[in-house]
C-alpha cells in the first residue's frame, strides 16, 4: 500500500516535505559530573529539488558545528527564535546533492528529556543513573532531529559512559557489561523520534524466555523477574490476536521510581515504573499495554499529537484483549470498569462540553502533553468497544489485523483512518455507519449515547461488601479474601466522599491500607485520608510523594491536598522536598499546580 503523505505537524519546526531525515548515526559521551551529553549526530537526508535548507528541531542544545557529506564541508546554519513549547528551529544550508548532515552539539544540564539521578535516588544507592523520556516532543532536548511522530528513521549509535554502568537504548541491546564502557547499538526498523531512548545505570539482565527478559538494578531484579514471569505468554497472546511481533526482542527495563509514567513503549525495551512490582502480578496489565504499543503506536503511529487517540485507544483495547486471553473475560471486565470510571472523572474535570474531550484534538500552540489523558486512552478504547458491539468481534479483529499489516512502519492521521475504517469495515456491515455515529466520537464532546454499557461480574462482590459496610458491618467481617488489586481499588472508589476519620481508622485497622506496598491502592486511599484529615496516613503520604515520580499518582494526590485548607501548606512543603526526585514531565505539570519552590 502507498505510504500516507506527511501530515503538517504543529509541534515541529521541521519541514520534512522539503528535506527529510532517513537514518541517524549517533555518537554520545555521557558525563555524570556535568550532567551533559556530548553528541555527534549524522543524518542521512533526502533533499527535494530546489530546496536549500534542512530544518531540525532543537531545544536547549548548544550547537557547536555543522558539516555536510562525511564532514568534508562546514555548513552554514542558524537557530530560530526560542519558543516555550517548540524550542528552536535549526536551519542548515544544504544542496540538492547533499546526502548527509553532521551536527556536533552538547545538551544542557536541565535538558527536559534527561533525568540524572544521584546514587541515593536509585534502588542500590551506590551508582548514578540516567534515563531519557522523549515523548511527546522532548527528543529535541537531547538530539537535533525532526521531532514529529510522522517522520521515521533507522539508527545506529555509540555510547560511552562509566565502565561500571550498562548502557541500553531502544535498539538491539547488550546483556553484559562492556569492559571499556563503550556500547554499540543498531535499530534496523524505522521509528519516530519520540521512541528514541537511552538509559545507563548499574543494571543486570535476566532472561524470561528466548526473546524476552528483564533489566533492573541487582537489588530489584529478582522481584522483577518474578513479577514478569508471564512475559512470553503475553507476547504470544498478542501475536495470536493481531499478527506477528515485528521487533525481534521484547525486554523490560525497570527504572528508579522517579520515572514519570507507568511505562514507555520504547521499541525492544519497554521502560517500566517499579510501582507495578506489587508482588502478586496484579498490575501487569501495564506491561500488556506497553507490549500492545509494539503494534498500535510503534508499528502504526499517530501522524501528529492531535491524532494521539490512534495510539492509545487501540492500545487500551488491545491490552485488555491480551489480559482477557491470559486471565479470562471477568478479569478484563474489571479493567474496563476502572478505565470507564477514570474516563468519566476526566470528562468531569475537563468539562462536559470541552473540545479537549473530542478524540481528534487541536493542540497547536500548546504542549501536546495536555492531550495525554484518559480521553485518548479510554474514549478511544470505548469507540472500539462500540464497534465490536456493532460489527462483532470477529470482523473487528480481522479489520485491526489488516490495518496493522497494511500500514506497518507508517504513520496515520485521523482523517485517513476514518476513511480506511469506512471502506474496510463499516461498508461491509449494513447499518453500521449509522449506528456507530463516528463524528460524535471524533469531533464532539463527551461519550455518544450509542456506547454500550461497561460492567464487571467480579465487582458485584465489591458492591455487596460496600452495601454491607454502609449498613454497619464491621470491616473485618467483610468477605475480601479473593480480592485482587482491582477489587480493592473499586472498593475504595465506592466509599463515600465525606467519610469520617473514625471510619477510615476502622478500615485501616482491618485492611492496613496506609502501609500497603501497592501504589494503586495507596493512590485510591490517600485522597480519602486527606479529605477526612486522617492524620495517621500523613507520614506514609509524604513518604510516597517523595519517593514516587509517576505523574498519574502525583497529580491527584497534590490536587487532593490543595483542595483542603490544611493541605495547601503540606502540599508545598512536600513538593519543595520531593521536586528534585521528579522528572521534568512531572514538574512541568506540578510547578503550575502547586507552585515552583523558590529553592528547589
Amino acid at each position: 500500500m502507498a505510504e500516507m503523505p506527511l501530515a503538517t505537524d504543529p509541534h515541529s519546526c521541521a519541514r520534512p516535505q522539503e528535506a527529510v531525515v532517513r537514518h541517524l548515526a549517533l555518537d554520545l559521551s555521557v558525563d555524570f559530573a556535568s550532567r551533559t551529553l556530548t553528541g555527534k549526530a549524522t543524518w542521512q537526508v533526502e533533499v527535494q529539488p530546489g530546496v536549500s535548507e534542512l530544518w531540525l528541531d532543537t531545544r536547549d542544545l548548544a550547537i557547536e558545528a555543522v558539516s555536510l557529506d562525511d564532514d568534508t564541508a562546514l555548513a552554514s546554519f542558524n537557530l530560530g527564535d526560542a519558543d516555550a513549547v517548540l524550542g528552536q528551529a535549526l536551519r542548515i544550508q544544504v544542496q540538492p546533492t547533499t546526502r548527509s548532515v553532521t551536527v556536533l552539539y552538547r545538551t544542557a544540564p536541565e535538558a527536559a528529556a534527561l533525568q540524572w539521578l544521584a546514587p541515593e535516588q536509585t534502588a542500590g544507592k551506590q551508582h548514578p543513573f540516567l534515563f531519557t523520556q522523549s515523548q511527546a516532543i522532548l527528543a529535541r532536548t537531547w538530539i537535533p532531529c525532526q521531532d514529529s511522530p510522522g517522520v521515521r528513521f533507522t539508527y545506529e549509535a555509540t555510547v560511552r559512559g562509566p565502565k561500571e554502568l550498562l548502557a541500553l537504548m531502544s535498539a538491539e541491546n547488550p546483556q553484559q557489561l562492556s569492559a571499556s564502557g563503550e556500547y554499540h547499538f543498531q535499530m534496523p526498523q524505522p521509528i519516530p523520534s519520540y521512541l528514541m531512548a537511552l538509559a545507563i545505570g548499574y543494571l543486570r539482565f535476566e532472561a524470561v524466555s528466548g526473546r524476552t527478559g528483564v533489566y533492573a538494578e541487582p537489588t530489584t531484579l529478582p522481584v522483577a523477574t518474578h513479577e514478569f514471569a508471564d512475559l512470553e505468554q503475553m507476547v504470544g497472546a498478542a501475536e495470536e490476536l493481531y499478527g506477528p511481533y515485528r521487533w525481534e526482542r521484547y525486554d523490560l527495563l525497570v527504572l528508579p521510581p522517579s520515572f514519570p509514567f507507568g511505562g514507555m513503549e520504547n521499541p525492544r525495551l519497554t521502560f517500566v515504573t517499579p510501582t507495578i512490582l506489587a508482588g502478586d502480578r496484579s498490575l501487569t496489565s501495564l506491561v500488556a499495554h506497553e507490549l500492545a504499543h509494539s503494534w498500535s503506536g510503534n508499528l502504526v503511529t499517530n501522524a501528529t499529537w492531535n491524532d494521539f487517540w490512534l495510539n492509545e485507544g487501540f492500545t487500551v483495547y488491545f491490552e485488555r484483549r491480551i489480559m482477557e486471553r491470559l486471565y479470562g473475560r471477568a478479569y478484563a471486565d474489571m479493567l474496563q470498569v476502572l478505565g470507564h470510571t477514570a474516563l468519566h472523572h476526566t470528562i468531569d474535570e475537563l468539562g462536559a462540553e470541552s473540545a479537549d474531550t473530542h478524540l481528534h484534538l487541536k493542540l497547536a500552540g500548546r504542549d501536546p502533553d495536555e492531550g495525554l489523558n484518559e480521553i485518548a486512552y479510554e474514549k478511544g478504547n470505548y469507540l472500539l468497544l462500540t464497534l465490536e458491539s456493532i460489527v462483532g468481534r470477529e470482523k473487528l479483529d480481522a479489520f485491526i489485523t489488516k490495518y496493522f499489516s497494511e500500514h506497518a512502519f507508517q504513520s496515520m492521521d485521523t482523517a485517513h483512518f476514518i476513511a480506511y475504517l469506512r471502506r474496510e469495515l463499516l461498508s461491509q456491515v449494513p447499518g453500521a455507519e449509522e449506528q456507530v455515529q463516528l463524528d460524535k466520537w471524533i469531533n464532539a464532546p463527551g461519550i455518544p449515547p450509542v456506547a454500550p454499557p461497561v460492567q464487571s461480574e467480579r465487582f458485584a462482590s465489591v458492591e455487596g461488601a460496600l452495601q454491607a459496610w454502609r449498613h454497619g458491618a464491621a470491616p473485618a467481617l467483610l468477605d475480601t479474601t479473593e480480592w485482587s488489586t482491582h477489587e480493592w481499588v473499586h472498593f475504595l472508589h465506592g466509599l463515600p466522599e465525606h467519610i469520617s476519620s473514625e471510619q477510615l481508622a476502622d478500615l485501616d485497622k482491618a485492611f492496613d491500607f496506609t502501609n500497603s506496598g501497592n501504589a494503586e491502592i495507596l493512590t485510591a486511599w490517600f485522597p480519602l485520608a486527606i479529605g477526612a484529615n486522617y492524620s495517621s496516613a500523613y507520614p506514609a503520604l509524604g513518604a510516597f510523594l517523595t519517593r514516587v515520580g509517576r505523574r498519574k499518582f502525583l497529580v491527584p494526590l497534590y490536587k487532593a491536598l490543595l483542595a483542603t485548607p490544611e493541605g495547601k501548606e503540606r502540599a508545598r512543603d512536600i513538593y519543595t522536598q520531593a521536586r528534585g526526585n521528579y522528572h521534568s514531565v512531572s514538574t512541568s505539570t506540578l510547578d503550575t499546580l502547586v507552585g515552583k519552590p523558590t529553592l528547589a
